[in-house]
């Protein structure tokens, strides 16, 4: 990609990376113990859980001209940065398409949908051509032609999200705005067309960037209890909320495999001794979420337990892994954000380059020293290790509601396992030079 996805590296912790990784990896290690004595039941409430807003504020936020109008001003904005993607300027150092694109709309997601929920799902611009093309075609928009096969679950948002990381992380072009156009154009029209068939349901299960903001957006303060009140709850509370489903697994270790990637070939270590090409980072790329996904099934493989049924699967804790995704975005994006987000800011006053200045920043220059490089230090470090004991606990929590109480603890061992080594390579990948 045309940005680097980082600015501090390893020489900006006072301590060194194998110091750091190991106070990590120790710090989920003994939580797990803290949780071993004092947490014995499970607590989380999930949907039943939250204290109601004011229902005057809630009444806005669920009113549908505000709903409609952010909706609308969505799809505007894409469609003007798909249309500037194709016709602007071809310098990517002077087209808005990729910045807007990589940085304010894929990181930007994150910390929208950790601080309001699931925003993408409100203001998807997919949802509105979706509407008025179903009502053009006399299709009910929210049945579509056939029915949502259950069995398929949460693997098309899989398949969304792992085709994008390979745009991201391998295509050669793809910091090229036409290429970042066609994207969006195709993804569009897949995603839009498959609504058609199977109705509104489709991006609940099957638009990546909705089901990663859904995700990430459970983890919100504001959220939604099960009578539909709006209320205000723990991050621990609304994790609970995320239902089992097939495909889910495999779009929490793309999530987290692909952004190891990311990490991994940014590396000295991967650019010294790895030769470069599209050929070797597919396989990177690939190679990074099977290891994941094998680690972490290697931890959460049912166990034998006499006489029980419903035994725990991989996918009993798969949301348990969200929080974990969404330290890694954190650590990986928080910098790229605040540095090279400037630059949306700056094209957007001459989207076309043709000299203008709608908004006063054309000849603004990125300023580097909005946060210091200690501050992206710590803030990296934090969003891993919250995001590893956050997942700890909801895991602890899941395994004392499913498994018996004898031996739900034991059972945790090798997921425990898995967290530290997590942990720990994260902070490694972070920060090694």
């Amino acid at each position: 990609m045309l940005l680097a996805h980082g600015v501090g590296t390893r020489t900006d912790l006072p301590v060194p990376t194998w110091l750091a990784a190991s106070a990590a990896g120790l710090a989920v290690l003994i939580s797990f113990g803290a949780l071993i004595l004092l947490w014995r039941k499970p607590v989380l409430r999930g949907d039943t859980a939250g204290w109601p807003i004011p229902q005057p504020v809630a009444t806005v936020l669920d009113s549908t001209a505000l709903q409609g109008a952010l909706r609308v001003a969505a799809t505007l904005l894409s469609a003007a940065v798909c249309l500037i993607g194709f016709f602007g300027p071809r310098d990517v150092t002077r087209n808005i398409a990729p910045w807007a694109f990589y940085v304010t709309f894929w990181v930007g997601i994150v910390p929208a949908s950790l601080l309001f929920g699931p925003v993408w799902r409100v203001v998807n611009p997919l949802r509105l051509v979706h509407g008025a093309l179903a009502r053009l075609l006399r299709l009910d928009p929210q049945r579509g032609a056939w029915a949502l096969p259950e069995r398929l679950g949460y693997w098309p948002a899989a398949a969304s999200l792992a085709a994008f990381a390979y745009l991201e992380l391998v295509v050669p072009a793809r910091s090229d705005p036409r290429v970042v156009a066609w994207f969006i154009l195709i993804y569009a029209v897949v995603h839009t067309t498959a609504a058609l068939v199977f109705g509104q349901r489709w991006f609940d299960r099957g638009d990546g960037f909705e089901v990663y903001s859904t995700l990430l957006g459970s983890l919100a303060p504001l959220g939604r209890r099960r009578d539909g009140r709006l209320v205000l709850r723990t991050p621990l509370d609304g994790l609970k909320t995320i239902q089992p489903a097939p495909g889910l697994v495999a779009v929490v270790v793309t999530l987290v495999g692909s952004t190891a990637f990311d990490g991994l070939s940014r590396t000295s270590f991967w650019n010294t001794l790895i030769p470069t090409g599209p050929a070797i980072a597919t396989v990177g790329l690939i190679g990074c979420i099977l290891l994941v996904a094998t680690v972490y099934v290697m931890g959460t493989w049912q166990v034998a337990i006499p006489g029980q049924r419903d035994a725990p699967t991989p996918t009993t804790f798969a949301h348990t892994i969200v929080p974990i995704a969404a330290g890694y975005a954190i650590a990986h994006y928080f910098s790229l954000l605040i540095f090279d987000g400037q630059e949306t800011v700056i094209l957007a006053s001459d989207p076309l380059g043709r000299g203008t200045d709608y908004f006063g920043t054309a000849h603004h220059l990125i300023n580097y020293t909005a946060v210091s490089i200690t501050a992206i230090a710590l803030v990296q470090i934090i969003a891993i290790v919250t995001g590893h004991l956050l997942a700890t606990i909801s895991a602890h929590d899941q395994a004392m509601q499913t498994l018996p109480a004898a031996i739900a603890t034991r059972t945790q061992y090798p997921l425990i396992a898995v967290m530290v080594i997590l942990t720990f390579g994260a902070v490694s990948l972070v920060f090694a030079p």
